[in-house]
């Protein structure tokens, strides 16, 4: 394991290798509560979600087979925008319905959001299961020139996620788990778990 350096923060941030990790990730308990919020965070907003690089060719290249499993409204929005668009901040992001939820949304019968691109991978359409942005949430991950910053993104319509995740006790990197060791390896996943053993005893 990597030797840990604390970062000077009000944040209380730790260093893992080339990641500079806020301490919330540990301390906070989040587990998604789609009863209570219906998907808000793919609806909300006025931007899509973050893309990398390689995922914009991604889109590009499976969007024959994801275009079944989409509303009228997302292909019509995607016909127009093309699979990605640039944000105001100069990254890649989904394109938007009406400016407001990603196009790549669909409703099950309750209302509550679903993910097109997702269901696709679920039916066996594609191999790519979504944005690693949105596997991720609430964990938002910045590049920088030497460093990765992994933070957690507070959104007041979480606060259901907060509460259901404080009464199962589940901590927010125990469940993005999957996300985690997709962005950044099994190897540093588990460096992170043997650091959240030992920030529970303090």
């Amino acid at each position: 394991m990597e030797k840990l350096s604390l970062v000077p923060d009000s944040n209380h941030m730790f260093q893992l290798g080339k990641t500079i990790i806020s301490e919330e990730i540990i301390e906070q308990d989040f587990v998604c509560n789609l009863n209570a919020c219906k998907g808000a965070c793919c609806i909300d907003g006025d931007a899509g979600a973050p893309l990398e690089e390689k995922e914009t060719e991604i889109l590009v290249d499976i969007y024959s087979k994801v275009k079944p499993f989409l509303r009228p409204e997302g292909i019509a929005a995607i016909d127009e925008q093309g699979c990605f668009v640039k944000g105001d901040d100069g990254e890649w992001e989904t394109p938007l319905v009406n400016g407001s939820e990603c196009a790549f949304v669909t409703f099950s019968e309750n209302g509550i959001t679903k993910c097109g691109l997702e269901e696709a991978y679920i039916q066996g359409a594609t191999k790519w299961k979504k944005p690693v942005s949105c596997h991720l949430y609430p964990i938002r991950v910045r590049q920088y020139t030497e460093l990765t910053a992994v933070n957690y993104h507070k959104w007041e319509i979480c606060d259901p996620a907060c509460a259901l995740g404080e009464q199962l006790k589940v901590p927010i990197y125990k469940f993005v788990k999957e996300a985690l060791i997709r962005k950044f390896g099994t190897k540093w996943y588990a460096e992170l778990e043997l650091v959240a053993e030992e920030y529970t005893k303090l």
